[in-house]
């Protein structure tokens, strides 16, 4: 115990593990082994398992293999293969012991192999690893999607999020919608302040901006000098331009000195809003587009203000 870092005694707790097997029983066991250390949601049917995964995005889920219509094997794979849930480790737990066994749920994806009857203790250290893993890995992966002057998220962040979200919204029928927000005449603000200053606008734009969405799937990210883009999944355009409006708000009550603005005595920003109806052979980037012909539209009509579709 004492060799994992302190902090992952304060994370576990708020960990998350989906328990997939269709034998109560099996999973009442492997409740009671992890209950008191995680979160725990459970599924007996795959098609219940793929829509609570995605759903919940569980840190780690532990796979029965013999499972009805479908085995484990396939669920795996179908898990490896959604963008969504690919990063998800899986252990297989089942009765089948055998070294062909272990080799096909290695080759599905599986990060770990465990099997019935269950030893408490073991199945405690392998999901207790293979969950500092996954908070390592996904540690290292914040930092780099994240923008290292804002700390908020970066173009890399930005693309894959747009990715996910734009198959999420084919498959539930939703809308998409995008904000494209720039920081109005900031390079004259930077060029009479020195870039110390123009530095320290961008972060607190960046930090007022990200605090506006509210919902778990909506997202702020710095694309490139005084560039952002705010992604809202299930948003329709009037929605998003009620957020774009706020985002304007915010940065004029900052109150940050712009004696070279022509709109304002304080730096503010203009928007542009797209809304888009996702479909399977449809271009994630086409809502960046129209929200960047809307914040151009926003531009030509004076600045500090938002234009929507």
């Amino acid at each position: 115990m004492t060799a994992y870092p302190d902090v992952f005694a304060t994370t576990r707790e708020q960990m998350r593990i989906l328990i997939v097997d269709d034998i109560p029983d099996n999973i009442k066991s492997l409740n009671a082994i992890l209950e008191e250390d995680y979160s725990i949601s459970f599924a007996t049917y795959w098609k219940k398992a793929l829509e609570v995964a995605e759903r919940t995005l569980p840190d780690l889920i532990l796979l029965d293999i013999l499972m009805p219509d479908m085995d484990g094997y396939e669920i795996c794979r179908r898990l490896k293969s959604d963008p969504t849930t690919r990063d998800i480790p899986v252990i297989f737990i089942t009765a089948l012991d055998g070294e062909a066994e272990e080799e096909k749920g290695l080759a599905a994806g599986a990060a770990d192999y465990i099997t019935k009857p269950f030893h408490p203790a073991i199945v405690k250290l392998r999901v207790r690893n293979h969950l500092m893993l996954k908070l390592q890995r996904d540690r290292l992966a914040a930092l780099t999607m994240t923008d290292g002057l804002t700390e908020i998220a970066n173009r890399r962040r930005l693309d894959l999020h747009l990715d996910a979200e734009w198959r999420r919204c084919v498959r539930t029928e939703s809308l998409l919608s995008a904000v494209m927000i720039d920081i109005d005449q900031f390079k004259p603000l930077n060029d009479h302040f020195g870039h110390a200053a123009g530095d320290e606008c961008l972060r607190r734009v960046a930090q007022a901006l990200d605090g506006v969405p509210r919902r778990p799937g909506d997202l702020v990210a710095r694309i490139g000098g005084e560039e952002f883009v705010c992604l809202l999944p299930g948003t329709d355009a009037k929605g998003a331009m009620t957020i774009a409006q706020r985002f304007c708000d915010v940065v004029r009550e900052l109150e940050i000195p712009h004696p070279c603005s022509t709109v304002s005595e304080f730096v503010t920003v203009s928007c542009g809003v797209g809304t888009a109806t996702p479909t399977m052979d449809g271009e994630p980037e086409s809502v960046l587009k129209d929200a960047d012909a809307n914040l151009y539209k926003a531009k030509k009509n004076g600045r500090n203000q938002a234009v929507g579709p």
